[in-house]
C-alpha cells in the first residue's frame, strides 16, 4: 500500500508534509536570525530565500490539502447518491413483485 491509495492515505502524507515544512520554516527563522551581522550577510540572504521558497511550498500544499478534502466530500456525496438510487431502484423492484 502506498501513501496515494486512498484520499484519506494521500491527506495524511500531506499533513505530515505540512508539519515538515513548518519545522524547517521555524528553523530557517532560527539560523536567520543567527546569522546577523556583516559576516552572515551572505548566508542570511540565502537563508532568507529559502524562506521565501518554504513559505511558496506551504502555500501549495494548504492549497492541496483543501482540493483532497474537496474531492473527499464529492465522493461522500457521489456514493451517498448511488446509495439512494440503488435503495429507491430496489424498492421498486419489491413494490412491482
Amino acid at each position: 500500500m502506498t501513501p496515494f491509495d486512498t484520499i484519506e492515505s494521500a491527506q495524511e502524507y500531506i499533513d505530515l508534509l505540512l508539519e515538515a515544512i513548518e519545522e524547517t520554516r521555524r528553523d530557517v527563522a532560527a539560523e536567520i536570525k543567527l546569522s546577523a551581522g556583516p559576516e552572515g550577510e551572505r548566508r542570511a540572504q540565502a537563508l532568507q530565500l529559502v524562506a521565501l521558497n518554504l513559505n511558496k511550498l506551504s502555500t501549495h500544499i494548504t492549497k492541496s490539502r483543501r482540493i483532497l478534502n474537496d474531492l473527499r466530500t464529492l465522493r461522500r456525496l457521489l456514493l451517498e447518491e448511488r446509495k439512494s438510487a440503488e435503495t429507491s431502484a430496489g424498492s421498486k423492484v419489491a413494490g412491482a413483485a
